[in-house]
């Protein structure tokens, strides 16, 4: 986030940009930019973005037609292989993900062909999440960052520039047995092309750009993994990158 926050006219509307309309959407994200610039000012820096709630079942149970978006800075940056005390935390969750990294700026109005071709490389991600208020108001979820606290960042691969997910299976263990795996990962996530898309044309509405060089984490390739004692979470994103992180209660 680099300017100030400021209502534009709304994009021609389309399956990922319906929800700009809503107010909700609308407020939830003046007040999540707020925090964003009062964070960048304290000396965050800025690295990208996240989307959450993509699931079908989360965007019919909240009324909306794409994802919720929110923000990522340095600070929240873990190391693959951290341990992080999740001690006073609500109800903590782990998300493994795919990051999608980007070299061109995406101004709004920005079509499909444009997002994919904006797309440098894919990656691995885990966020961790605090549900420390029950998921029902969008505003509220937006003004909290979509309880996000910490990311890990894999390796990126170029050769998987434009989306290219040929081959790509996404494993999770949970304290190395193995949880899942996923050959659809885009089954509970939607079209990676379609939300960048999506990201860049909310940003364009909210006064924002998506830049080149930033980062989207595309949502949880599982249903979130609440995490209740300690657990040691692996995502092997096989095959580029194999991330993990303890997690102590």
């Amino acid at each position: 986030m680099r300017s100030r926050t400021t209502i534009r006219i709304p994009v021609k509307p389309d399956k990922m940009s319906n929800s700009h309309y809503d107010n909700r959407i609308l407020r939830g994200m003046e007040s999540q930019l707020r925090s964003c610039r009062d964070r960048l000012d304290a000396g965050e820096r800025p690295i990208g973005w996240k989307v959450g709630f993509g699931s079908p079942a989360s965007l019919e149970s909240l009324g909306l037609d794409a994802p919720l978006v929110g923000f990522l800075t340095d600070k929240v940056l873990l190391r693959p292989g951290s341990t992080l005390s999740l001690a006073g935390w609500t109800r903590p969750a782990a998300e493994p993900e795919v990051a999608v990294y980007l070299k061109d700026d995406l101004p709004g109005v920005t079509d499909r062909e444009t997002a994919q071709s904006a797309i440098a490389a894919l990656g691995p991600a885990i966020e961790i999440a605090d549900v420390n208020f029950p998921p029902q108001d969008v505003e509220a979820i937006l003004a909290g960052n979509i309880y996000n606290r910490h990311v890990i960042l894999g390796k990126s691969d170029a050769s998987r520039a434009g989306c290219n997910l040929d081959g790509l299976v996404g494993r999770v263990y949970r304290n190395g047995q193995l949880s899942a795996s996923v050959t659809d990962l885009q089954a509970l996530t939607g079209n990676f092309v379609d939300i960048v898309r999506h990201v860049a044309n909310l940003l364009a509405l909210m006064g924002e750009m998506l830049r080149g060089g930033e980062v989207i984490i595309t949502g949880s390739i599982v249903p979130p993994l609440w995490i209740e004692s300690n657990e040691e979470i692996r995502f092997d994103f096989d095959p580029v990158d194999e991330l993990k992180i303890m997690l102590e209660i």
